[in-house]
């Protein structure tokens, strides 16, 4: 396991999502994982009770120790809900020349809690989405960046193809949240005479825990990101994790559960003597 991955991101005490999720989907995707905190959460499947935020100094002071030991081949940056952190991310990736830098423009939970003060998205679209390679947002995210709203699969290719010609980035807008169900759609954006739309299909799961699919799917392409896939095989290869850690059924708590992460594993188990 010679290939890292860093993810900048939010804990999620219940360990559906957040730092928690991309922690075991990277393992799971053969990358050693590393973390930077951006705020503690407390959290469980039916929601979000509250916010604690690291300060950017102390932020800054964990992208410094890891960037400067252990230099990470992909870096997701998930959950940032102020623009002073967006800020200091975007800092020090650019400094330390970050490479393979998926963001997930984190902005409501599953359950529907907001995680991101509005006046913290210009800061993330001007300073943070510039510097990635890729954006992974789903309709609802999609909708609050272009103002458009998207239903149909004509306007998710539209929406995707109008962020990235904004941003300068690769996009792929998730279907999760709209009438194709498992259905991405990725916006190539690499050179001005190099651009492409390419379709994504997946199986559905009828599978009402899904808290933390965002997380676990750009999780899973930074680790394949990571170990040296093109962008177009990652997301592949990210989408059939997703679709079996779903598929396990995983069913905990009373809200919209985690999924199964390790659901390849085989767990040797002892009956109590």
């Amino acid at each position: 396991m010679s290939k890292t991955a860093l993810t900048i991101a939010g804990s999620d005490c219940s360990g559906g999502a957040g730092i928690q999720a991309d922690i075991k989907t990277m393992m799971a995707n053969g990358v050693y994982a590393m973390s930077a905190i951006t705020a503690m959460t407390a959290q469980n499947t039916t929601g979000v009770t509250a916010v604690q935020e690291s300060t950017p100094e102390f932020l800054a002071q964990q992208l410094d120790c890891v960037f400067k030991d252990i230099y990470p081949d992909a870096v997701k940056v998930g959950m940032v809900s102020s623009a002073g952190l967006i800020r200091v991310i975007a800092d020090r990736l650019s400094f330390y020349g970050a490479k393979n830098i998926v963001v997930d423009p984190v902005m409501v939970s599953t359950s529907g809690s907001a995680l991101l003060e509005e006046r913290a998205l210009e800061t993330m679209k001007n300073s943070l989405f510039p510097l990635a390679d890729l954006l992974t947002p789903n309709i609802p995210e999609a909708e609050a960046l272009t103002g458009w709203r998207i239903s149909t699969a004509e306007q998710m290719r539209d929406a995707a193809e109008r962020i990235g010609e904004t941003y300068g980035c690769s996009v792929l807008l998730k279907g999760g949240h709209s009438l194709r169900g498992a259905d991405d759609v990725l916006y190539r954006n690499v050179y001005r005479e190099n651009k492409k739309t390419e379709w994504f299909y997946g199986t559905h799961i009828d599978n009402p825990n899904t808290h933390g699919t965002g997380c676990t799917l750009s999780s899973a392409i930074v680790a394949n990101l990571a170990k040296g896939y093109d962008m177009e095989t990652s997301i592949r290869l990210a989408k059939e994790y997703l679709t079996g850690a779903l598929s396990a059924m995983l069913d905990l708590g009373v809200g919209s559960g985690p999924m199964d992460h390790g659901f390849f594993s085989v767990w040797e188990t002892a009956s109590p003597a």
